[in-house]
């Protein structure tokens, strides 16, 4: 038996999504649904194994949401994301209270991702 947990994140203004989940950290649109050409968007983004559902519609879930990442990159990933420049989120690796090493950001949202790598690793 196979899982995947897809988040979905809540998101006001297209534009500013792709900016940062398309440009920002590197993901790929995939599929993009409207009911009317002048709707809301439901879309689906990623970028190899991670996958998320971004969302205008007001019931589909709450902003401000916090998403957990496991990644055995975390220095990598960092470096790609912040050396893009971004002037809205200038995120940090630091020690977590578990002992992991972490670095959050947040996009225009207040929709927060934590990328996680693992101590044991």
């Amino acid at each position: 038996m196979q899982f995947q947990a897809i988040p979905v994140i809540r998101i006001f203004d297209e534009a500013k999504a792709k900016e940062f989940y398309l440009e920002f950290l590197g993901m790929s649109l995939d599929w993009e649904h409207r009911f009317e050409p002048d709707s809301l968007i439901y879309m689906q983004v990623s970028r190899d194994d991670l996958v998320f559902h971004l969302s205008e519609h007001s019931g589909d879930c709450s902003p401000g949401s916090k998403t957990f990442v496991n990644t055995d990159q975390v220095e990598a990933l960092y470096h790609e994301i912040t050396s893009k420049g971004y002037r809205y989120c200038r995120p940090e690796i630091t020690n977590a209270p578990w002992g992991d090493r972490v670095f959050i950001v947040v996009d225009p949202f207040s929709n927060r991702i934590l990328f996680n790598e693992s101590s044991t690793t």
